[in-house]
């Protein structure tokens, strides 16, 4: 185990993603845990007010991610100041994405349908942390062999092609998978030869005049919707709390 410690976390540099990663997933849970107690009126923690005014957690979260942003890039990438660094960077992301939907909304959406972008946005960041930590790069670089990797010519066009693929996967609707794509290529594949959402931009341009393609993407996200959102809506809800009703 040590070994492998060393091998796989140690000599690569990756400690401080690695601290990073754990302290964002840890702040988030605590936070949700602390803010869903507040809510429910139990145990000894309050809203943070300074003159009347309500000081949300995103504000020392900026903070801290500043901090941390700074010290990590004057710390290298060892020894105690770097994880110290990379600490203090995984508390603030962590309390920053918590409100994310504040921030994409400029509004207190905290506990309403709006505020599960802030879940979302957790999910994937937590997701692609973890895919590059086990050893993924962006675009499908780590796919390239060691003699490609020396003909700059293959490792551009290998970019180039995985880029064009999560492009596309964005312009037909699949954010997630565009996203995700970026880090494994074949997920930014599958979505871009899948149909595109009915409401996309692709849909738009392209199904305009082709009402069986029109007819078929809607008929496909209907029974995706039907069939994911579900479970997509509880698993956010037992990670964060159900939202207010309307």
């Amino acid at each position: 185990m040590g070994d492998w410690w060393h091998r796989n976390i140690v000599e690569p540099g990756k400690l401080p993603l690695l601290l990073a990663l754990s302290a964002f997933v840890l702040t988030f849970v605590i936070t949700r845990t602390i803010t869903r107690l507040i809510r429910a009126g139990k145990g000894p923690f309050g809203n943070v007010s300074a003159g009347g005014l309500h000081i949300h957690h995103v504000v020392p979260g900026v903070v801290l991610t500043v901090i941390g942003g700074f010290g990590a890039v004057a710390g290298g990438r060892h020894g105690f100041g770097s994880a110290a660094a990379a600490v203090l960077f995984g508390i603030g992301v962590g309390l920053v994405l918590d409100e994310f939907a504040l921030i994409l909304y400029l509004d207190d959406v905290y506990w309403t349908e709006a505020g599960r972008k802030s879940v979302e946005a957790v999910v994937l960041t937590a997701a692609l942390v973890g895919l590059v930590l086990a050893g993924f790069s962006p675009f499908g670089v780590d796919d390239v062999s060691q003699d490609e990797l020396q003909d700059r010519a293959s490792v551009i066009t290998t970019v180039a092609g995985n880029f064009l693929f999560a492009l596309v996967a964005l312009g037909k609707g699949k954010a997630r998978l565009a996203v995700l794509g970026a880090i494994v290529p074949v997920v930014a594949l599958v979505g871009a030869v899948r149909l595109a959402r009915p409401d996309s931009p692709w849909a738009r341009r392209f199904y305009s005049r082709r009402p069986r393609a029109r007819a078929r993407a809607r008929l496909r996200a209907y029974h995706h919707d039907r069939r994911w959102s579900g479970p997509r809506r509880a698993f956010q809800d037992w990670i964060a709390g159900r939202p207010d009703p309307e």
